[in-house]
């Protein structure tokens, strides 16, 4: 997309900041709302032009002011994973429902004619079939999965009872630049950081359940692409549509290390899914989603990126 008017909540934190570079590269007019809990003003540093409002999606009138003339709405703030949503259930229901309401109803005043809204696979809980499709059986298995569901759920009615078209996108696991250690969050991070600073990697179980991880590049294409998509309405799978073991994923990361990286098992965690795998055959249909980074480069670049971003994070 070019030459529009675009909010990014959420437009500091990993995904968004990367959602935000390729829009300042298409020439448009960028708002970012971000309250910087999880986002980091680094990250919007090298876009000056962008317009940042520092609040919080569950602020109403905050919301208002960020949507004023805005066209298209990318929504990525939100509690994200299931591990902090266990421990603090209220606060991931005050922010992707509330927020996402909030959210909504400033874009149906507003007159936005898209929102793009980011979701999750956690709305599915643990699989039954695989590859999984978009009509797969939804059983959250932890309040962040129930919460996101939710957030499909609200922006989908408003697409069925307003003149606005919202399309919902599931990612799996995502990883790339900008994306900071945090105990919360994706298992790349972790290790990659763990690694670095000579630490041992923890797998939880026995290491055997496998993930679909799908590089942010790839994201955002799909996030763009879903805004440009007229008439398109929906949730659709956003993956990499192939899948690789933990086990596998810990020696893909420590090849190149200069030093030997140990590894360790510990118990499984609560809230996890043993297999996951996409079918991203609808998103392709309809917008013309196609992943293309493969996971050994685009892990090469991450374990690159996380060498420079040093030590401070770490």
């Amino acid at each position: 997309m070019k030459d529009s008017h675009v909010l990014v909540t959420g437009g500091a934190g990993f995904i968004g900041s990367n959602l935000v570079r390729h829009l300042i590269d298409q020439g448009n007019s960028v708002v970012v709302l971000d309250n910087f809990m999880s986002g980091y003003r680094s990250n919007l540093e090298p876009f000056p032009t962008v317009r940042l409002l520092e609040g919080d999606v569950r602020d109403k009138t905050m919301v208002e002011e960020a949507m004023k003339g805005v066209e298209v709405v990318f929504h990525l703030a939100a509690s994200v994973g299931n591990k902090r949503s266990i421990d603090h259930p209220v606060t991931d229901a005050e922010i992707n429902v509330l927020g996402t309401l909030n959210v909504l109803e400033s874009a149906r005043k507003a007159g936005v004619r898209k929102i793009v809204t980011s979701s999750s696979a956690g709305i599915f809980g643990e699989l039954k079939t695989m590859p999984i499709r978009e009509d797969h059986p939804v059983e959250p298995d932890t309040p962040y999965g129930c919460t996101k569901l939710c957030e499909e759920k609200l922006c989908l009615s408003y697409s069925k009872l307003y003149p606005i078209e919202a399309v919902c996108l599931r990612y799996f696991n995502v990883y790339g630049p900008n994306q900071r250690y945090d105990a919360y969050g994706n298992v790349i991070p972790i290790f990659v950081f763990r690694m670095l600073r000579n630490e041992p990697l923890l797998i939880y179980g026995d290491g055997e359940q496998t993930r679909d991880f799908v590089h942010v590049d790839d994201v955002v294409q799909a996030n763009l692409k879903a805004a440009d998509a007229t008439g398109v309405n929906g949730a659709y799978n956003i993956a990499s549509g192939t899948r690789v073991t933990i086990n596998s994923l810990a020696n893909i990361i420590t090849k190149d290390n200069l030093s030997p990286v140990e590894i360790k098992h510990g118990p499984e965690r609560p809230g996890d899914v043993r297999h996951s795998l996409a079918d991203i055959s609808q998103a392709n249909q309809k917008f013309n989603f196609a992943p293309e980074v493969d996971l050994e480069i685009g892990l090469d670049a991450y374990v690159q990126w996380a060498r420079k971003a040093h030590l401070g994070i770490i």
